[in-house]
């Protein structure tokens, strides 16, 4: 038997959905609502199966998007994607592994909902504008000038330079080393003196609910013998996995100059709930 195209493209549907809601649980739920749709669906009347159930999982997120977005204004603290356990091999798609990063996440909230599928379907998927068109109910010129308008914007906010996987590597596996340690003088020696630390504990677990800047107020906030430090692999790129009395922690990290710029902190229970199995995201 033929295998059902639902199942053949799951992977892109979820990477689709994920990159549109920075949620894994609400990409799964959207997942789930669009298979009920294509479940009723006529299915040798569906000329190319892959652009159809891309354009069901794009109407779905953005519904659900549009209602993430009011709930998201009364969030505790600061609100920040919830992270992905990748396989190694994810990073070897350099678009991809940037693509799913936390900090590229970070910067697509600050894009509207519509603005942000015509993105991530356009630059990520490089999908045609009229397929875009259909996935989100608008004109292809009116698709062409909102692509425009989130490149620039999405350009302006990303960080200022791409740093090789080895490098990423390098300054990741120092700055956790650092973290095993404890001692604000190693921590200094790998923080840029301009580092951000921004954490989400969604009122869930003890978490700064501002973002904290610099690098001694962020070296003597981490400074701390008793925690449980790890390496993994998330959202396509080397990150941490911390444990302090029984509370989890991921960690990801922007390095720029071989020092780390902008720490992403994730805390919130409700958000750490797929780091054992890797995620399997495909373009």
């Amino acid at each position: 038997m033929t295998e059902d195209p639902f199942v053949a493209h799951r992977s892109l549907l979820f990477t689709v959905a994920y990159e549109m809601l920075g949620s894994a649980t609400d990409a799964e739920d959207v997942l789930q609502e669009s298979w009920l749709r294509w479940a009723d669906v006529d299915h040798s009347q569906v000329s190319d199966p892959r652009a159809y159930l891309v354009r069901v999982v794009t109407r779905q997120a953005l519904n659900r998007l549009r209602t993430l977005s009011r709930s998201r204004e009364e969030y505790v603290g600061e609100w920040l994607p919830e992270p992905l356990l990748t396989s190694p091999d994810v990073a070897e798609d350099v678009e991809l592994a940037e693509s799913v990063s936390i900090a590229m996440l970070t910067v697509l909230e600050t894009l509207g909902p519509t603005e942000r599928a015509v993105f991530v379907l356009r630059e990520v998927f490089e999908l045609p504008y009229g397929e875009i068109a259909e996935a989100v109910g608008k004109s292809a010129a009116a698709v062409r000038q909102i692509a425009r308008r989130a490149r620039e914007h999405v350009a302006a906010r990303r960080p200022r330079m791409q740093v090789s996987r080895s490098e990423q590597q390098a300054v990741v596996e120092r700055f956790l080393a650092a973290l095993r340690t404890g001692q604000v003088r190693e921590l200094l020696d790998v923080l840029a003196p301009d580092v951000v630390l921004v954490a989400d504990g969604g009122g869930l677990a003890a978490a700064a609910r501002a973002p904290v800047y610099g690098a001694e107020l962020v070296a003597a906030l981490l400074a701390r013998p008793d925690r449980m430090v790890s390496a993994v692999w998330l959202n396509g790129a080397p990150a941490g996995r911390i444990e302090v009395d029984g509370q989890l922690a991921a960690v990801s990290l922007v390095v720029e100059n071989g020092r780390v710029t902008r720490i992403h902190a994730v805390a919130n229970p409700r958000k750490l709930t797929r780091l054992d199995d890797p995620a399997e995201l495909a373009r």
